[in-house]
């Protein structure tokens, strides 16, 4: 065995043996601060290509891995006391990939999707133009809430397909239409809309807005995500891949939020 694979697999040995321990002390440091941790928590799973790549595989197998890292997540959430996480797994721009890999992440979404409604833990809640999906797509997503609507656990949006502009331009539509049906004017309607009105048909209407966004691969942007509920979110970037995104990377996140002075945007 080569030098470097020897160093390698020390510090692989090293790592298993001093994470759990650090785990644990960050946990601990989180406990005292309860009333001040989330109840919404946003993720943008982002990173699975690169991560792909990164290990010399195809893009299919880091989607793959992306989503197998999903359950996880949420169990980590449950174990703070998260109320709801929304999941951005796909966004609209996404729809623009070439088939022969749009095809099988949707395929890995959908999957994902099924075995977490199999386990009747978490109460989830599709989020998105679902009119841009294929139909046999969009039909498991929405018996998936459907097959989870009387579970009381916690409430997880998966965000597919999602773009925060196509959400507020969907939300203005649904306004309109409803004040056309009970026959409020242009400028009846001009004269009395509010934030609230739009707010009331966003894709996550009566849902509190994210108190956290979680972004991974080092990216510093949002990109879209819930454009208009992120107003006075706080933000986590982590540098880790999605595939790679860790237990304690996760309470990393959690202790920075709580630790922050918020200022509600301003």
């Amino acid at each position: 065995m080569s030098y470097h694979r020897q160093v390698a697999d020390w510090k692989r040995g090293l790592r298993r043996v001093l994470y759990p321990a650090y785990e644990a002390r960050v946990l601990r440091g989180i406990e005292p601060l309860s009333d001040s941790l989330p109840k919404h928590v946003g993720v943008m799973l982002d990173g699975n290509r690169r991560w792909a790549r990164a290990v010399g595989r195809d893009t299919a197998h880091g989607h793959q891995a992306g989503a197998a890292n999903i359950e996880p997540l949420l169990g980590w959430c449950d174990e703070v006391g998260i109320q709801v996480v929304t999941l951005w797994l796909l966004s609209t721009d996404n729809l623009n990939r070439p088939a022969a890999e749009l095809e099988p992440l949707l395929e890995i979404i959908a999957e994902a999707v099924d075995s977490l409604a199999d386990q009747r833990r978490w109460r989830l809640h599709p989020v998105g133009a679902l009119d841009l999906l294929p139909d046999d797509i969009a039909r498991r997503l929405k018996a998936a809430a459907e097959a989870t609507a009387d579970v009381d656990g916690m409430l997880v949006n998966v965000a597919v397909p999602y773009g925060g502009r196509r959400e507020i331009a969907d939300a203005v539509r649904s306004l309109l239409h409803e004040h056309a049906a009970k026959g409020t004017t242009l400028e009846e309607l001009a004269d009395i809309i509010d934030v609230e009105h739009i707010a009331d048909h966003l894709y996550t209407k009566g849902q509190p807005d994210p108190d956290l966004v979680i972004r991974t691969s080092g990216e510093q942007r949002l990109g879209g995500f819930l454009l208009w509920q992120s107003a006075k979110s706080e933000f986590y970037f982590c540098e880790a891949y999605w595939p790679d995104f860790r237990r304690v990377d996760f309470l990393r996140a959690i202790r920075a939020y709580a630790l922050r002075e918020r200022r509600y945007g301003v």
